[in-house]
């Protein structure tokens, strides 16, 4: 590991990242293809977060919270830190000092490739966080790591300056070069499933709408009634 910090790296528009979050987690994975998502390990620390902001990234080491105050001076408004570890942990790196220190900068939420702790203090704060474990363990400052580099965190790179989508179905990936097509193509989704919804409530069924009966047909499906099925 190169111990670095990257100061200023280029970043989406906030504002794109903010529309993103707005469109959430499902509808921008669809959208651009299913991609991105960090895996069903990351769950938020208090249900009804949404968000959208831009990724400062901080790689640690197992149990060692130094680089996330290190990584604290590069975010700013908008962002959305992003810490991963360089090889498996659940200690709880992340809690509410480090919480208001976030929030004071304006930073929108916390992704964890790890623990995060004092929960009850987070939800009363408002600050969104996710994670892949709920952990009181504690950590040292001790070792260096990095600060805006590349990490990978369920087996998804992000990079700095990347737009991090996160609510209660987890968390994901835009990479920032790709921000435009996943705009164009969440909306467009959302569209969709508008005229779709507005299709159900007036009682049309999916297996009309999406020209499904042609298909059970072809897989073999057939209807019988309960009298011949017991025969």
């Amino acid at each position: 590991m190169r111990t670095v910090v990257v100061t200023d790296p280029p970043r989406a528009d906030v504002e794109d990242a903010e529309t993103l979050g707005t469109y959430g987690v499902a509808t921008v994975h669809e959208a651009l293809g299913r991609v991105g998502y960090l895996g069903p390990e990351l769950r938020p620390a208090w249900p009804g977060a949404r968000i959208g902001g831009t990724a400062v990234t901080a790689l640690c080491w197992p149990g060692d919270n130094l680089m996330i105050h290190v990584a604290v001076e590069q975010c700013r408004p908008g962002d959305v830190l992003v810490v991963a570890t360089n090889s498996p942990s659940t200690d709880g790196l992340f809690g509410e000092l480090f919480a208001t220190a976030l929030a004071h900068r304006g930073v929108r939420g916390v992704v964890l490739g790890c623990g995060v702790r004092d929960v009850a203090e987070l939800r009363g704060m408002g600050f969104p966080a996710w994670s892949r474990a709920v952990s009181a363990q504690g950590s040292v400052k001790a070792t260096a790591g990095a600060v805006n580099v590349p990490v990978t965190v369920g087996g998804q790179v992000v990079s700095p300056g990347d737009v991090v989508v996160a609510d209660d179905d987890g968390v994901m990936v835009v990479p920032r070069h790709d921000v435009d097509r996943a705009l164009d193509a969440s909306r467009a989704r959302v569209e969709k499933e508008t005229a779709t919804r507005a299709a159900f409530e007036a009682g049309e069924l999916g297996l009309d709408r999406y020209g499904l009966r042609d298909r059970l047909k072809d897989s073999g499906i057939s209807y019988v009634s309960h009298e011949e099925y017991v025969r």
